[in-house]
């Protein structure tokens, strides 16, 4: 079992950069490939990015490629998502997500969900 919690979320001006965490429980969290969702007003959940394991391999969605970087610390137990030049269209509900011992992109692969952090970016 594995449980994650996201912070770092708020409200900032097109352009500005946020870094979002998701620490998570579990004495097994270097198996779990962690992935970052969102969900927009009206539209479906999306896949943002992911790291695998061991942090060696990453995948970025085309619209966050070059601006936004995910990382991860197993020994804190903690993955990041480093977001620059916000974009109002990156408005949404970002979801942290944990897939055991598999790399994937697809959101129905993932096991574990964190509740969500709100990023609300202003133009």
């Amino acid at each position: 079992q594995v449980q994650l919690v996201e912070s770092g979320g708020g409200l900032v001006q097109a352009g500005d950069s946020l870094r979002l965490s998701c620490a998570a429980s579990g004495r097994t969290f270097s198996r779990y490939t962690m992935g970052w969702f969102r969900q927009a007003p009206g539209k479906e959940r999306e896949f943002v990015a992911a790291i695998s394991w061991l942090g060696i391999r990453t995948w970025y969605a085309d619209s966050v490629k070059g601006r936004f970087t995910v990382s991860r610390d197993n020994a804190k137990y903690t993955v990041y998502l480093q977001m620059n030049s916000l974009e109002p269209e990156d408005t949404a509900v970002y979801y942290c997500a944990a897939a055991r011992e598999i790399s994937t992109t697809t959101a129905e692969e993932y096991d574990y969900w964190g509740q969500g952090t709100q990023v609300t970016v202003s133009s």
